[in-house]
């Protein structure tokens, strides 16, 4: 591959000189000046391959929270919570918290407005409580904080989850948005953890761009 320059002012100290000092070793893998028509135009693709390494390298703050009563009262050990933060940290999330709580919904609510308000974390994925038995109310928690809703994940993980079991219908799992924070609510066992994760994760994160504004609205 080789690059040709169609146009160059301002000798070193030029505009074009000095973006292409800026993203050395981008050039190579991401340029084709070739089909450029004027000075202008290396100056903005050289910009926007910037822009898209630094994309490619953001890290995004992460929390994950395990409802459990017996899992609180140390009856039963947390495979579910370990499980999401080996997942995500593979795919760009930093775990900055976990958390362990009983199945107390006014407990849920403060500690989701916390980590949503104070600790600004990007994105809360939650395990546990999303059944049918009368203590599960991570559902009601998280609507209960939330600003918007985003019933599109939790259908998809219902969708992939139905594919393996026909109970996965049972789940009551939601997913919403406080501020800038977007929750995920996940099942309590590990398999249906990998199982819905595994679903959702490649399109979570560019609605997380969106919601940050490093992204514009998804087109088809």
């Amino acid at each position: 591959m080789y690059i040709r320059l169609l146009k160059k002012t301002g000798g070193k100290s030029g505009d074009i000189w000095n973006d292409f000092d800026r993203c050395a070793g981008l050039v190579g893998e991401n340029l084709s000046a070739e089909n450029r028509s004027a000075g202008n135009a290396e100056a903005e693709d050289v910009e926007n391959v910037c822009r898209k390494k630094e994309k490619r390298t953001r890290r995004w703050k992460a929390a994950v929270v395990t409802m459990s009563d017996k899992g609180f009262a140390g009856e039963r050990e947390d495979k579910s919570g370990p499980l999401i933060c080996e997942m995500i940290a593979d795919q760009g999330y930093d775990v900055v918290r976990t958390e362990l709580l009983p199945d107390e919904q006014k407990e849920i609510e403060k500690c989701l407005c916390t980590l949503c308000d104070d600790e600004k974390v990007d994105i809360v994925f939650t395990t546990g409580g999303t059944g049918f038995s009368l203590r599960d109310c991570t559902p009601e928690a998280t609507m209960a904080v939330a600003h918007r809703n985003v019933p599109g994940i939790a259908e998809a993980m219902r969708a992939a989850s139905a594919e393996v079991t026909p109970r996965a219908m049972l789940s009551r799992a939601v997913s919403a948005i406080r501020n800038h924070t977007l929750i995920v609510n996940l099942p309590g066992s590990p398999k249906a953890v990998k199982e819905n994760l595994e679903a959702v994760l490649p399109v979570v994160e560019h609605g997380l761009e969106i919601l940050t504004g490093q992204a514009g609205e998804c087109g088809r």
